[in-house]
């Protein structure tokens, strides 16, 4: 009878035991479940917000990007009206380059025209290269052996010369002087110690001549004088020495700001 006491407490004790041992369990899989989620939580939480920071990362670049690529289309219109303008620039100077070389081409023929008997003789040759002209005048129409001053047929070559040379405004005209290589001798040595003195003084009174006589404004022109040391052909014979004595009245570009004034 005890025995059978036993029995049923222990048949009821068994459930119960069993009973409580679930619900630990539950009770300590619920609490580490809900950790998790908690945990996991954070981390989508911790995950959104790096998302978030990359989305805001990505929208300014984007912003930047789009900035970059207005500066580049601003820069792009820019240098097109740069380029433009630079273009229309060179297109004016070219047009009035020609322009210049097409006067200058007039006065050539003019000079032609008008020096024809002189060029005929071999005593002046007229020449020009684009924007250059160069009247080349030998010493004897010019000159006497050893003299500085302009003999009376010299100042007739030099008048239709000044005549024709009154319509240029766009040139720097320059007299150069130049000499054979044979030194300055006798008396002559205490007038012009050297070729120097001579082709120089030759060049200044030519100058004088054409600003007073032939009528052209001083501010045209210029003088040089290069002794014996530009010859245009040998000094070993007499006809080459005859070609190095002479005086050149050399037509050449004025600086473009100063022709821009005149032209306007």
């Amino acid at each position: 009878m005890l025995f059978l006491k036993y029995l049923i407490v222990v048949g009821f004790s068994i459930p119960l035991i069993f009973s409580c041992v679930s619900k630990s369990k539950f009770l300590t899989l619920e609490q580490t479940s809900s950790a998790e989620r908690a945990k996991l939580k954070d981390q989508i939480s911790a995950q959104e917000g790096k998302i978030k920071k990359l989305e805001e990362e990505i929208e300014n670049k984007d912003l930047e990007i789009k900035q970059a690529n207005e500066q580049v289309i601003q820069m792009e219109r820019k240098a097109g009206r740069i380029r433009a303008e630079k273009e229309k620039e060179a297109d004016d100077l070219k047009a009035q380059k020609d322009a210049e070389i097409d006067r200058l081409k007039g006065t050539y023929e003019s000079l032609v025209t008008d020096l024809k008997t002189e060029i005929e003789k071999g005593e002046i040759k007229v020449t020009q290269i684009r924007d250059k002209l160069s009247v080349n005048l030998v010493e004897k129409i010019l000159f006497d052996s050893g003299r500085a001053e302009v003999k009376p047929k010299g100042k007739e070559i030099l008048q239709k010369v000044g005549n024709i040379l009154q319509t240029v405004h766009d040139k720097e005209i320059r007299i150069e002087g130049h000499t054979d290589n044979i030194p300055i001798g006798g008396n002559l040595r205490q007038r012009f110690p050297t070729n120097w003195e001579l082709s120089t003084q030759r060049a200044t009174n030519v100058l004088r001549f054409l600003q007073e006589e032939g009528r052209l404004e001083g501010k045209y022109l210029s003088s040089v004088g290069y002794g014996e040391f530009r010859p245009m052909a040998t000094n070993e014979t007499p006809e080459g020495r005859s070609e190095n004595r002479r005086i050149e009245i050399v037509l050449v570009p004025l600086d473009i700001q100063g022709i821009f004034k005149e032209l306007n």
